[in-house]
């Protein structure tokens, strides 16, 4: 095989219709590479082969394949979607079909027509990307992927000469900056519409919290650095030990994973939430990153709802803020914290036995142990504080350590996973101490049970915000004490304090370029990380937290008093009227405005109509010249040549953006003199 047909010759020495190909292909593969992590592996690995092949085709000027292989592959194409997921509706089944369709419809780029329907599936692609994530770095690539796109339909409305690619990017540039100011209008005024907004769920594939929470399973939680939550305060910020994140309680125990609680008994036996605050309270601004869940993680302890638009929020008895379904979008708020406060029943009622409740058969020497304490006389009658001290003073002092990495409990036996925590390895993470005091507490028989949430904060504010992140993660314990209702004990401050009161979680080891710049300059990846979570920040702030809340404020900045949907809706059809008209006036005015290039062709032909040559207006002036030579003969030669010179700077690779003025002069200057001469020549009509 001759390797020269794959020598790349650069783009300058490209015929014109391999160059346009090669940077459509460009164009649709960086329009497609934002969709792979979504996108099964065997369409990526088709997408990118049929690209690639279409590529060569273009280099090598081979013909386009029939239209059975095309049939075949699409064929294979629908069979692999329905078998990944046993269905071809839906977004993701639709998004991997529109991308193979649109890899495909690349090898069968025969006519203009063929080059428009790529077109259109690029600018649906990029559509489609905002169904997965709305972040700043989508919407940039994205930026560019139009910018491809349009770039490729001005080169395929070009057809005549040799356009360069800098001179159909930037008239691309130049309608895209036209068509802003109605891209803002549509982006302030246009309703928001569920479920048209909210649609992408960020990163709830593999982080955030969960309502399962199993030995483990927090500290995978916390080797994620991504952002769980931004927080504003408006006075001073909290000491660590007080910014407790409420998420999930889970009271319900199996053995193994720990679950909410769903109630043994009615529900007047059941304790209720009974919050009372105390003490000055924190007034905070929270932009909350998309959750899997319904619960908001509040700052402890928030007593009225987040009012969050469009979404009703209710408090359950066990001080969790659960929306009426899971929050898909970014959200943001204010709120209301108290550090001091006290819930829950304060005297003994039934439904307290479920936070007793124990599995039988599992972990039988922490049963052993606690039965044990309770026969010490010290202990017979000991309340629930005191065995919490006690509890937290033998994590103290016992040997105990506090690591990520723990290994795997209940191998052996699944039924002595608490056991073997106690009294062999004594390594865990937050989870392990919460689950293993909470069970050891409910052996002793008093009411506990496990929360989740986030505990602590980014020590430097970025763009005024806090950062509470998902290495945050955390999990602590509420037990129940007569006269005090539901009393925090975190288990974790026992063993490692400064996680608790200096929020200096543990971090996983870095990867090799994080390890690289940390080894050259440690600050140097904090500073590039602060810096892009702030322009993140931003953007999260001022474009994608712009709610319908934002548009009435809009409109009474305005000067609506009492601004409703119907004045939004007569505000932006009156908007759009007036850019109809103005679009129209443009348009009238540009009728009068022609081209430079048509506009000499048109004097020229005229020119040339005065002397008897024919001269249609789709013909190009090297055909021109030829009947000129044909007609005028030698007196026509100086008219024919400024003919030629014309047409060379007319479909030159790199001519002129406009004609030379200096040649249609001369060229009608010429033709006036040859006048007489035609005049008694038989015109070719008369032939």
């Amino acid at each position: 095989m001759n390797t020269r047909l794959f020598a790349w010759p650069g783009w300058a020495c490209l015929p014109r219709e391999t160059r346009d190909t090669l940077f459509l292909l460009v164009v649709i593969g960086w329009t497609v590479l934002p969709h792979l992590g979504h996108l099964p592996l065997w369409c990526a690995a088709l997408t990118g082969s049929v690209l690639l092949w279409r590529a060569r085709l273009a280099l090598i000027g081979a013909a386009l394949p029939g239209r059975w292989v095309l049939l075949g592959v699409l064929v294979t194409a629908a069979g692999l979607t329905f078998w990944s997921y046993r269905s071809m509706l839906g977004k993701e089944p639709g998004v991997t079909m529109a991308v193979a369709l649109m890899a495909l419809k690349t090898l069968e780029l025969r006519a203009r027509r063929d080059a428009f329907v790529v077109f259109f599936l690029g600018f649906f692609l990029i559509l489609t990307q905002f169904l997965y994530s709305q972040s700043l770095a989508i919407a940039a690539a994205m930026l560019v992927s139009i910018w491809g796109l349009l770039t490729a339909l001005v080169l395929a409305h070009m057809p005549a000469g040799a356009p360069s690619l800098r001179q159909a990017a930037g008239l691309a540039g130049k309608t895209a900056l036209l068509g802003a100011p109605v891209m803002a209008l549509l982006f302030v005024l246009f309703p928001r519409i569920g479920p048209l907004w909210g649609v992408p769920q960020d990163g709830l594939s593999s982080t955030g919290l969960s309502n399962v929470m199993s030995m483990g399973s927090v500290a995978a939680l916390a080797q994620d650095d991504s952002v769980a939550l931004r927080i504003r305060f408006e006075g001073p910020s909290p000491a660590p030990q007080d910014v407790y994140f409420r998420g999930p309680v889970l009271g319900h125990f199996d053995g193994r994973d720990w679950t909410p609680l769903q109630p043994s008994f009615p529900a007047p036996m059941t304790p209720r939430a009974d919050l009372h605050v105390e003490g000055e309270p924190i007034r905070y601004e929270m932009t909350l990153e998309p959750l899997r869940l319904a619960v908001i993680p509040m700052l402890e302890a928030s007593p009225s709802a987040p009012a969050i638009d469009g979404v009703r929020v209710a408090q359950r008895d066990d001080l969790q803020w659960v929306a009426e379904r899971p929050l898909y979008e970014r959200i943001r708020f204010d709120g209301v914290a108290y550090p001091r406060f006290r819930h829950g029943p304060q005297q003994p009622m039934i439904g307290l036995q479920d936070y007793i409740d124990l599995p039988p058969g599992h972990n039988p020497r922490t049963l052993a142990w606690a039965a044990a304490l309770r026969r010490d006389p010290r202990y017979a009658e000991a309340d629930a504080t005191t065995l919490a001290q006690l509890l937290m003073s033998h994590i103290r002092t016992g040997g105990y350590g506090y690591t990520l990495t723990p290994g795997l409990y209940g191998e052996e036996d699944p039924r002595s996973a608490i056991d073997e925590f106690w009294l062999d390895r004594k390594l865990g993470f937050c989870e392990h101490y919460a689950a293993a005091f909470v069970v050891l507490m409910r052996a002793l028989d008093v009411p506990a049970r496990v929360v989740t949430g986030y505990q602590g904060l980014d020590p430097t504010p970025v763009d005024g915000y806090r950062i509470v992140r998902q290495s945050y993660a955390h999990a602590w314990t509420e037990y129940w004490q007569a006269g005090r209702g539901w009393v925090r004990a975190d288990p974790t401050s026992a063993v490692a304090p400064d996680r608790v009161l200096r929020s200096r979680p543990l971090i996983a080891p870095p990867g090799l370029m994080a390890g690289a710049l940390n080894g050259v300059n440690p600050q140097l990846l904090a500073g590039l990380r602060d810096g892009w979570e702030a322009l993140n920040n931003r953007w999260n702030q001022w474009v994608l937290s712009y709610s319908r809340g934002s548009q009435l404020d809009l409109l009474r900045r305005l000067g609506f008093s009492s601004p409703s949907w119907e004045d939004l809706a007569l505000l932006l059809i009156g908007a759009l009227s007036t850019l109809a008209l103005a679009g129209a006036a443009w348009a009238w005015w540009d009728r009068h405005h022609t081209d430079p290039w048509v506009r000499q062709l048109h004097r020229l032909r005229a020119a040339l109509r005065r002397l008897g040559v024919s001269a249609a207006d789709h013909e190009a002036p090297r055909t021109l010249a030829q009947r000129v030579r044909g007609q005028l003969g030698e007196a026509g030669e100086p008219l024919a040549a400024l003919l030629d010179r014309i047409d060379v700077q007319r479909y030159a690779r790199r001519g002129p953006a406009h004609p030379e003025h200096r040649l249609t002069r001369e060229f009608l200057s010429r033709a006036r003199r040859l006048k007489p001469l035609a005049s008694d020549r038989p015109s070719i009509i008369d032939r």
